[in-house]
C-alpha cells in the first residue's frame, strides 16, 4: 500500500494519555513519527521551515481519526463519518434505487449486485450502496486515507449498537487491504466480481475557489492515480456484468475507452462499460 506523496510530510499525534497506544500502533503501521497535541501546537509556533514541522497530522481524540492540516492550510479536520452529516443525509434523503450512482451499477427491485470499489477513499460511494441493499468491498491503497476509513467503519460500527439502520448498512460493507491492481490479478480466473466501480484521482492541474479545500488536501497527500488506465483493464476482465467509472462532467474517457453508454449529472458523469445482461 502507498503512504502519501513524496512531496508531503505527515506524523501521528493523540490529545489523550489514553489515545497514545492507538497513535503508537498506527505510527509504525505508516512508519512515521508519533507525537503528542500539546507537541504539534509547540511546533507550529515556529517558523514553518523548521525540520521539525511536517505538512499534516493524522490525530486522535475523542470524536476519532482526523487529518489536520499544519503550515497554514485553512481547513478544518477530514474525518470519515458514516453516522452524521453528510452521508446521513444521502442515507435518509438521497433518492434511493433512482438515484444515478444506484442505476449505474445495476441496483432496482430485482437486483442488488456486489459492488467492489476499487478506489474507495472515505467511502461514501460505497456507504450509499451499501444503504441501498449491495453488499460492498472496499479497496483503498493510500495508508492515510484507507486508516480514516477504517477509523470511521469502526466508528460506524460502535454506533451500529444505537442505530439498527446503520448497523445493518455497515455490516455490508468490508475494508480490504492492498493494491487494487495486486487484488485483482489475484483473483483466482473463473473469479468475478458482479460490478467493479472506479473513481480514480487525478492530480489538480490548478487551484480554483471551486475545489474545496479537503479535496485539495487530498490531491496533496495522494497524488494521482497515474496507473488508472491498467486498474480499467483489469476490472474488465474480472467484472461479472459492469464496469462503471465515475467522471467530473468535463472530463475526457478513462484511458480513451468509450464505454457502452454513460449516465450525466450537473457535476458528475458515470460510465458503463456494460459487458452482460442484468439478472431480473
Amino acid at each position: 500500500m502507498w503512504l502519501n506523496n513524496a512531496m508531503t510530510s505527515i506524523k501521528v499525534s493523540f490529545t489523550q494519555p489514553e489515545l497514545q497506544p492507538a497513535a503508537e500502533n498506527l505510527g509504525q503501521r505508516l512508519g512515521v513519527s508519533v507525537v503528542s497535541a500539546d507537541e504539534i501546537k509547540s511546533h507550529s509556533k515556529v517558523a514553518n521551515s523548521s525540520d521539525d514541522s511536517c505538512d499534516y497530522v493524522l490525530q486522535f481524540d475523542t470524536q476519532g481519526l482526523s487529518l489536520l492540516p499544519l503550515k497554514g492550510k485553512q481547513h478544518g479536520p477530514i474525518r470519515c463519518d458514516f453516522d452524521s452529516g453528510v452521508n446521513t443525509h444521502r442515507r435518509k434523503f438521497g433518492g434511493g434505487n433512482g438515484q444515478a450512482i444506484a442505476k449505474a451499477v445495476g441496483v432496482s427491485g430485482k437486483f442488488l449486485p456486489g459492488v467492489l470499489d476499487l478506489t474507495a477513499g472515505l467511502g461514501g460511494d460505497g456507504f450509499v450502496l451499501a444503504s441501498l441493499g449491495c453488499q460492498v468491498r472496499l479497496l483503498e491503497r493510500n495508508l492515510v486515507v484507507h486508516s480514516l476509513l477504517r477509523d470511521g467503519l469502526d466508528r460506524a460500527i460502535a454506533a451500529g449498537a444505537d442505530d439498527s439502520e446503520l448497523g445493518d448498512i455497515v455490516a455490508r460493507i468490508s475494508l480490504l487491504e492492498g493494491d487494487s491492481k495486486t487484488y485483482l490479478a489475484g483473483l483466482a480466473s473463473m473469479e468475478q466480481e458482479d460490478t467493479v466501480f472506479l473513481d480514480p484521482m487525478f492530480p489538480e492541474r490548478k487551484k480554483s475557489a471551486k475545489v474545496k479545500k479537503e479535496m485539495q488536501a487530498f490531491h496533496e497527500i495522494v497524488g494521482g492515480d497515474s496507473d488508472a488506465g491498467e486498474l480499467l483493464d483489469l476490472a474488465l476482465q474480472r467484472a461479472r456484468y459492469r464496469v462503471v467509472v465515475k467522471r467530473s462532467a468535463s472530463a475526457g474517457y478513462l484511458a480513451g475507452m468509450a464505454p457502452s453508454y454513460s449516465l450525466e449529472g450537473k457535476s458528475t458523469r458515470f460510465d458503463i462499460f456494460a459487458l452482460k445482461k442484468l439478472p431480473g
